[in-house]
């Protein structure tokens, strides 16, 4: 959910980085759409596309936007050191801003991840001082291998009584606040355990460890200008997605075998398993989108660079849009429109935001909310907006 990176006018690898992020905005949306934000969980029925979209997209392009935010923020304290300028508080000021604007999102929706992304970015700011890259890595892996999980099952076999519990994010007190309240009891809700029942979840599945783990690989991606200069890695981008196709399969046995248990040990290793299914499909994604743009296909994934460039606009318009369709305090549409239905009009909706999106950036520079996220993260307004019109000729 960053703003436009700093790019050389008219870089293919920049672009490629852009259409990345509209990609994993496209996939949240269609997720979102599908679960008709949120509404979905009160009694989840699956219909004929469900199972599709959260397969494809569902903890895959969330994980997505966290490694592209870890790139970005290499590349803008990379940019700040090579004017001489350190950009660490700065940084932290722009976080800050973040964390308001998904806080005041999360008001509306409390799905909201731009303030999990904003929070868990602080870690970065003292990572960057460590140099090794091989350091980081070990730290990613450390993540990646779900501490939390691995003390919960750790505990559960230990024959623990307290860790036999039921994760906290099955209890959700605000769900029904969703199906029957007024937008006041709703906007409640989301001031508290909505918000809780969300952190809960980020935190018993293991996607906090997994977001710290991204950003730290986004950073190291950058440092070996991975997206920049994508040639320089074309066999181990190969030997990469053969190892997460293989590290997919097997976690998919893994996590179908352990199914079930709502509770226990059994609970908590399919839920390690499902983080790391996951991970491999991340890593899958990023790299065969990578290929299909090196290999003629950028002139197809061009359309989602807009998008890209305006994530944090449309991403909060979205909600905007689509809670008051959705939620009984508006149209109440959930309980009127199948998730195939739902799922058409997710189509039709993305399409209509990159069109916007694409028009907009005739004019402009940036994205009505990128361009305030910048004014307030440099204290001023000077910063350009407005293209200027061409004189004719």
């Amino acid at each position: 959910m960053d703003d436009k990176i700093a790019r050389t006018t008219g870089s293919s690898r920049a672009a490629m980085v852009d259409a990345l992020r509209g990609y994993a905005l496209m996939g949240l949306f269609l997720v979102h759409m599908e679960e008709y934000f949120e509404l979905y969980w009160a009694n989840p029925k699956p219909g004929p596309t469900t199972p599709i979209i959260f397969g494809l997209f569902m903890g895959k392009t969330f994980s997505i936007l966290a490694l592209c935010f870890g790139f970005s923020f290499f590349v803008m304290m990379d940019g700040g050191k090579r004017r001489g300028e350190p950009f660490g508080g700065r940084f932290a000021w722009r976080l800050v801003l973040l964390a308001l604007i998904g806080t005041l999102h999360g008001l509306i929706y409390r799905g909201d991840i731009i303030v999990v992304l904003a929070l868990s970015g602080f870690v970065l700011i003292p990572l960057d001082r460590i140099r090794s890259s091989k350091t980081l890595a070990l730290l990613a892996a450390i993540c990646f291998l779900q501490p939390y999980l691995l003390f919960w099952i750790a505990t559960s076999y230990a024959g623990l009584g307290w860790a036999h519990s039921t994760a906290n994010f099955f209890s959700d007190p605000a769900m029904q606040t969703y199906l029957t309240g007024s937008f006041a009891d709703v906007l409640r809700a989301n001031m508290g355990p909505g918000q809780a029942n969300k952190w809960w979840f980020y935190i018993e599945t293991g996607r906090c460890a997994q977001v710290f783990g991204l950003f730290l690989m986004g950073l190291i991606l950058g440092r070996a200008r991975f997206f920049l200069e994508p040639d320089r890695y074309r066999r181990q981008r190969a030997w990469a997605l053969l190892t997460s196709i293989v590290a997919a399969m097997i976690f998919y046995f893994l996590r179908q075998a352990t199914a079930g248990p709502q509770e226990g040990p059994g609970f908590w290793v399919n839920t390690l398993f499902s983080s790391w299914f996951d991970l491999a499909c991340t890593a899958m994604s990023v790299l065969v989108f990578i290929f299909l743009w090196e290999a003629g296909g950028s002139r197809l994934l061009r359309f989602l660079v807009p998008a890209g460039r305006m994530t944090l606009t449309l991403y909060i318009a979205q909600s905007l849009i689509f809670v008051p369709l959705f939620y009984p305090f508006g149209a109440g549409l959930y309980a009127h429109i199948t998730e195939t239905e739902s799922l058409l009009l997710a189509v039709a909706a993305f399409a209509t935001q990159v069109t916007v999106a694409s028009l907009w950036f005739r004019a402009f520079h940036y994205g009505p909310l990128e361009w305030i996220w910048r004014c307030g993260t440099r204290m001023t307004l000077s910063v350009p907006f407005r293209r200027r019109a061409l004189s004719p000729a």
